[in-house]
């Protein structure tokens, strides 16, 4: 099975929440790393481990972000990092899949899925091997212990429970070592 790096140059993992229960805000997060084990002739052996530095969280705004890093959210002084790995990889189509996985955010694990496609691969000007892959899902951020709020004079609250999860991700792969 190949192992694919992250290429944080070229992955972006991007959210969308409601605020005021009228309008999406939307952030991302840059710090990504991880490895994809993944093989296009027999893609439900592949599994994923991807590791996001929360303090790289960025909404345009940043007194939200420093909200966002506060402990009223991701507490980043204490858990500096959310994580993901995939438990198992169901084929829905040829080059789609459900990656249930675990997910962490602060010291919360729960079991998310993500309906991922796997958009192909091909070789960079530079020499290496490239793979293209792309993943959504829902979480709700009350399950992780994200429960800061603030209640609406009109009824409702200021920022809405579910958050829509959104990767585009490139990664490279590692080149085999022939031993000596």
């Amino acid at each position: 099975m190949a192992q694919w790096n992250l290429d944080a140059a070229h992955t972006s993992i991007d959210f969308v929440v409601k605020h005021m229960m009228v309008t999406n805000v939307r952030g991302s997060f840059s710090d990504v790393s991880g490895v994809i084990k993944f093989d296009p002739a027999s893609p439900a052996d592949a599994s994923v481990e991807v590791t996001i530095g929360v303090n790289s969280v960025s909404t345009g705004t940043e007194d939200r972000d420093n909200h966002l890093r506060s402990a009223d959210f991701f507490e980043v002084e204490k858990f500096p990092n959310m994580t993901f790995k995939s438990t198992n990889v169901e084929m829905t189509g040829d080059s789609s899949a459900k990656i249930t996985g675990d997910l962490t955010i602060r010291d919360v694990t729960q079991s998310v899925v993500l309906d991922a496609e796997f958009i192909g691969s091909g070789v960079s000007p530079f020499g290496d091997t490239r793979a293209g892959f792309e993943a959504t899902t829902k979480i709700n951020r009350e399950d992780f212990g994200l429960t800061w709020n603030q209640a609406l004079e009109a009824g409702g609250v200021l920022v809405g429970k579910d958050i829509k999860i959104m990767l585009d991700v490139q990664a490279v792969q590692v080149a085999e070592s022939t031993p000596a």
